[in-house]
């Protein structure tokens, strides 16, 4: 039997979010990944005697953004908590965060379940916090090294209802999380960087019960990959004690990427351990709905919108219209070049298809891009009026216009390459065609229909890649049904 039917996983997120702001989150140090380690720290950041942290207005900006984009409440009225806890990387012995007032209650993620279909993965809460900063452990041999230039980088962490029920779901989840960050570009969503951390909350019940299992915490995954690779060795390991009839721990566990498991770092902390009391140093904040009405009207259009959009809009299929979404500069730059060819479709297969590969090999991103949409409008429009086959347009057309601002027309007319589309002249080719292979003529004749390919080579050869493909396998048959006769 597979044990993995005979129970369910009961899975909840918590996805730490690090804000593209210009400073930290309670100081005036600056906010950049990558500096020189503890340079970037200030008396603030290190919570030294007489120093008072003051809010930073865009991490509440961002919150407020975020909140919008996923139809969460958000709260009037938000007061700061300390969470004390004692590690080598948090300075101050404590961190600023939010306890009982979040600033985001409620809001969903939509992702697909296994059958197809959409499932919303509701949000807990968004709060507000600072990050700790970072032990290194692969430097020195000996000692594992602090550097505290992440202390008090600005996080949102966003917490999920335990409605995640497998690996898939949970990479989904993780992944709409990460597009809509860099959608409202308040993060970049570098999870190796971990500027976009996850962790997950395990456990799992024999199906039909009511009762919850144990819960693990298993932290340290630094891909989305990764964090399906975790959750799917912790459920297994899971079951695998229960049917030993043994117990869960209520432990966190870390993921060794290298052997694939999750190994044991602590006893879980609970609520109680972490002392949680007002922040005396910071005012409450308050946020108006006027504040909010602002902050929704300069929202960038968001990926369920622009979804909508490219398939009821554009007729795109949800296949296509997902991958052009993925990406917010792709799916802009593909909205503008709908306003200069009706040929939706073909635009995106030219998006999804040759523009995306030269991205990918040059290393490059859609901004850089040589060609504006208005250009290649002018290559789509080209080849739906079959002056040129879809194949000289991406072999061809394509690369000249990467060397040149000239039009897609002038191109193929420069270099001769304007498609023939005469039937005069095509028959002409065809018959030469036939008449090269009389033997495969008399196949085809006896059924071998796809010898027609071999014609159709012949034909393309001929005309040096220049006969109308449609037009030309029209009359090739029609030549080859006369023999027949």
């Amino acid at each position: 039997m597979d044990l993995q039917k005979k129970y369910e996983a009961i899975i909840g997120l918590e996805v730490h979010a690090q804000l593209l702001t210009k400073t930290k989150a309670y100081s005036s140090d600056e906010n950049i990944y990558g500096a020189k380690p503890n340079t970037k720290t200030s008396p603030v950041t290190l919570g030294l005697p007489g120093t008072l942290p003051v809010s930073n207005s865009k991490v509440v900006e961002y919150a407020v953004k975020l909140g919008i984009a996923v139809n969460a409440k958000i709260r009037e009225k938000n007061e700061y908590a300390r969470k004390n806890y004692f590690y080598a990387d948090l300075p101050k012995g404590y961190q600023i965060t939010q306890d009982t007032t979040p600033i985001c209650n409620g809001g969903f993620i939509d992702i697909m379940d296994k059958s197809g279909s959409k499932k919303s993965i509701n949000i807990t809460r968004i709060h507000m916090e600072e990050d700790a900063g970072k032990s290194i452990h692969d430097v020195d041999p000996f000692n594992t090294l602090i550097d505290l230039n992440r202390a008090g980088v600005p996080l949102l962490e966003i917490v999920s209802e335990p409605e995640i029920r497998n690996s898939d779901e949970a990479y989904q989840y993780i992944n709409e999380i990460r597009k809509l960050l860099r959608y409202l570009e308040i993060c970049d969503g570098n999870m190796e960087e971990g500027s976009l951390r996850c962790d997950a909350n395990i456990s799992v019940r024999k199906k039909n019960s009511t009762i919850l299992g144990t819960k693990v915490e298993v932290k340290n995954m630094n891909s989305t990959r990764n964090v399906k690779r975790a959750i799917d060795y912790e459920i297994k390991r899971q079951i695998s004690i229960l049917e030993k009839g043994e117990k869960i721990i209520h432990e966190t566990r870390s993921f060794n990427a290298t052997k694939n498991i999750t190994t044991s770092m602590r006893h879980k902390e609970e609520e109680n351990d972490y002392r949680y009391f007002p922040e005396p140093d910071l005012q409450p904040i308050m946020i108006s709905k006027e504040y909010i009405k602002k902050i929704k009207k300069h929202l960038p259009p968001l990926p369920n919108k622009l979804l909508k959009d490219f398939t009821e809009k554009f007729g795109l299929s949800k296949y296509d219209a997902s991958l052009l979404i993925d990406e917010k500069e792709i799916a802009l730059y593909y909205y503008e070049l709908c306003s200069h060819t009706k040929n939706y479709k073909l635009a995106a297969n030219f998006i999804n298809g040759i523009v995306k590969s030269f991205l990918n090999e040059n290393a490059i991103n859609i901004n850089e891009f040589q060609i504006s949409p208005i250009r290649l409008a002018s290559l789509i429009n080209i080849v739906e009026n079959k002056k040129i086959s879809n194949t000289i347009a991406t072999s061809k057309v394509f690369p000249e216009m990467l060397k040149n601002n000239d039009s897609a027309e002038n191109i193929a007319i420069n270099n001769n390459w304007i498609q023939e589309s005469s039937s005069d002249t095509l028959i002409v080719f065809i018959q030469k065609a036939i008449s090269k292979y009389p033997e495969k003529v008399k196949e085809y004749q006896l059924g071998k229909k796809g010898l027609i390919g071999l014609f159709m080579g012949e034909v393309m050869k001929l005309s040096k890649g220049k006969a109308d493909p449609k037009l030309a396998n029209q009359l090739l048959k029609t030549e080859l049904e006369k023999k027949i006769e």
